[in-house]
């Protein structure tokens, strides 16, 4: 089934370019905050199953059922209460969603923070923001406000009888915090690292309290599920990969942006028909990385014919992840490319797991080695082992997250290294490479 683009009455998100004006008045006008009393008055049981039957996955990666998600929180509040946090700590390289939404549609968030709220028996909402998104942290308090003024939340939000208090945090910038453990210890003021699980956030999250935490994207479609139906959303996308999703395109790309479609569209039509295309024409693709920087890429072979959802990027062994697709064309160094992505991660490796925080400094020297054609074919070996040690043995998914893109660089781009290696190490030799990040680490004494 060829999927077209996606109907304009469809769009759940009106206002992603602002064009409408993201204040509270002009979000009203979009149908906002309509028949919020209904929706709540139909119970928390109603609320957690039209979500599942919508087949909602989380937008933050994973991809988890959010009305399962849900359903893990303790039926009654007992001695400790609930909390839901909103992770807003966007700091997946190539991912710029939720940063739009805080801009241009704060009130689906704060309205979506009440529903989920209600069924997760949470009186407390944390919004924990990057800390480098300061003007959308303010943005956000502004429609905070806005909202506390026309008791849409607070005491009896919206005349529900239900108590909503919503509050800010601002991370210090840390990737590691985009994981959900690692999140709430820093929430707490606390070293920005993962915990073990179980016990799970559900029973066990924030102060020792049961803690739902949840996407920006996936709380901020909540409201319009339902409010038109959970049918309505699953009737888009693919089986068990239903509805919209924000796709951010970036990289080798005519006109960069972020775009709403059905989940399933083919890479290539949302490549050519949102992107204005790859920079070149599409003969000129070399590769894609499809769901942000610790994602695998994938091939222009493959990226002909392959779909955005969640199964589809599992088939060809990557992953959707934010939806950040990074577009490589066949004028870049793809293996410079990735040794400035191996940097990045082993920067922010919390160094809680000897795994990670020793693999990913080996996976970047070995890159930038590889990159300047001073690398042997046993130090590929070795970067291949590198990558299957930190995979399966790290505390939280930050591992794997750091060698999958390597792993698609070995599995699509062998022959392209192997060019650039020899079968014995090179003596000081010197060629004419373009410089590198952190070279002169690699030419001291110490390195």
């Amino acid at each position: 089934m060829d999927i077209k683009m996606l109907k304009e009455e469809n769009k759940i998100f009106k206002n992603l370019y602002n064009g409408y004006g993201w204040e509270l008045e002009n979000a009203i006008k979009r149908d906002d905050w309509l028949d919020t009393k209904k929706i709540i008055d139909k119970g928390r049981d109603w609320i957690i199953n039209e979500i599942k039957t919508s087949e909602l996955r989380g937008r933050g990666g994973a991809g988890f059922s959010t009305g399962l998600k849900w359903s893990f929180a303790p039926k009654k509040v007992g001695s400790r209460p609930h909390y839901l946090v909103i992770n807003a700590d966007e700091s997946e390289p190539g991912t710029c969603k939720d940063r739009d939404i805080l801009r241009f549609e704060p009130q689906k968030l704060i309205e979506g923070c009440l529903i989920a709220s209600y069924a997760v028996n949470a009186k407390v909402c944390y919004v924990y923001i990057r800390g480098e998104y300061s003007n959308e942290g303010k943005r956000l308090q502004e429609a905070i406000d806005q909202a506390y003024s026309k008791n849409l939340i607070g005491k009896n939000a919206s005349n529900t009888g239900w108590d909503l208090d919503i509050y800010i945090h601002y991370g210090a910038g840390a990737y590691i915090c985009g994981e959900e453990t690692a999140l709430l210890e820093s929430l707490e003021g606390n070293k920005g690292q993962p915990r073990l699980k179980p016990p799970f956030p559900a029973l066990v999250g924030l102060y020792g309290c049961p803690t739902i935490v949840n996407n920006v994207e996936t709380i901020a479609v909540v409201p319009t599920i339902l409010r038109r139906g959970a049918k309505w959303f699953a009737s888009m996308g693919r089986p068990k990969n239903t509805g919209t999703k924000i796709f951010c395109i970036s990289g080798n790309v005519n006109t960069p942006c972020n775009v709403e479609e059905e989940m399933g569209i083919p890479l290539k039509e949302l490549i050519e028909k949102h992107a204005g295309g790859v920079i070149g024409g599409w003969k000129n693709l070399q590769a894609v990385i499809p769901g942000g920087s610790s994602m695998p890429m994938v091939p222009k072979d493959i990226c002909e014919t392959l779909r955005m959802d969640f199964d589809s990027l599992v088939g060809v062994k990557s992953g959707l992840g934010t939806a950040g697709v990074v577009v490589i064309n066949k004028d870049e160094d793809i293996i410079k490319c990735m040794a400035r992505i191996a940097r990045f991660y082993k920067h922010e490796s919390c160094g809680q797991c000897t795994p990670c925080r020793e693999g990913a400094g080996w996976m970047w020297r070995i890159l930038e080695r590889t990159a300047k054609g001073e690398a042997t074919h046993k130090d590929i070996d070795l970067l291949s082992d590198v990558t299957k040690q930190i995979e399966g043995h790290t505390i939280c998914a930050f591992g794997e997250g750091s060698a999958w893109p390597v792993q698609g660089l070995l599995r699509h781009f062998r022959k392209e290294i192997d060019k650039r290696c020899f079968s014995e190490p090179l003596i000081k030799k010197k060629r004419k490479i373009p410089y590198l990040v952190d070279q002169h680490l690699l030419e001291s004494k110490d390195a």
